[in-house]
């Protein structure tokens, strides 16, 4: 029986994949480097660039010849996802995960079942984020501007800061990145404003003006986002007291 991916599909994995291409940033540094062939504009990684992750040169990949193409429910579109399968070309396509275990626990069965491997990273990651600190703050998190959007409910991001310590003023919404206004923003009752500079460049000149009356913090939108090798520094990168 074919494995199956975070949503159920079916992927036709070969015994070991050797030419690998990542649309999802987040997942290019944790699978083997050695089989990447291609990545989009945004991974860290040298090799060919096939565009970003919403708009992929889905001819470009193609002509990689992968064995395997790496996705994401959230992050591509369902109509590359498709038309990479109908030209044969096996897709794992990952969940849009809640939680860091539920991060972790999708590599995990990723690089088990396509690489039987399990990386130090990975058990390092995992126990380094098992502990939950007191709440000592609430927090609005941004990750976009122009229009304003925010993270809510059920993000991996929320629980990063939750485990720090630090609650989610729009954890309640029923939105996972809803879109307020700014005037509902800057009264929202808070103690921090956590500034990303990733997927949106907030910096130290875009972002903190528009909540002059509120606490401001600078992070590694990488550190905070994404999931993978970067989660062993991740806790000591984002100093948010």
């Amino acid at each position: 029986m074919l494995p199956v991916d975070d949503l159920g599909e079916p992927v036709p994995l070969p015994d070991r994949p050797r030419r690998v291409v990542s649309l999802v940033p987040s997942l290019t540094e944790s699978v083997p480097a050695d089989s990447l062939v291609g990545v989009t504009d945004y991974c860290p990684v040298d090799t060919t660039r096939i565009g970003g992750s919403k708009y992929p040169d889905v001819d470009r990949v193609l002509a990689l010849k992968p064995d395997l193409v790496l996705a994401n429910v959230e992050e591509n579109r369902a109509e590359d996802v498709d038309r990479l399968r109908a030209d044969g070309v096996p897709v794992w396509v990952t969940a849009a995960p809640a939680t860091v275990p539920q991060a972790l626990a999708s590599l995990r069965r990723l690089l088990a079942t396509a690489w039987d491997e399990e990386p130090d990273w990975l058990t390092t990651a995992e126990q380094a984020w098992q502990h939950v600190e007191p709440t000592w703050a609430t927090a609005v998190i941004p990750v976009w501007r122009r229009p304003w959007v925010v993270l809510g409910r059920d993000t991996f991001a929320g629980d990063v800061l939750h485990r720090l310590g630090v609650a989610n003023a729009y954890a309640d919404d029923p939105e996972r990145y809803p879109r307020p206004s700014l005037d509902d923003l800057r009264t929202k009752p808070k103690d921090l404003v956590v500034l990303p500079d990733e997927p949106y460049a907030f910096s130290a000149t875009d972002g903190p003006e528009a909540f002059p009356d509120t606490r401001c913090v600078l992070v590694s939108g990488r550190h905070l986002t994404w999931y993978g090798p970067s989660l062993v520094e991740a806790r000591q990168v984002l100093k948010l007291r």
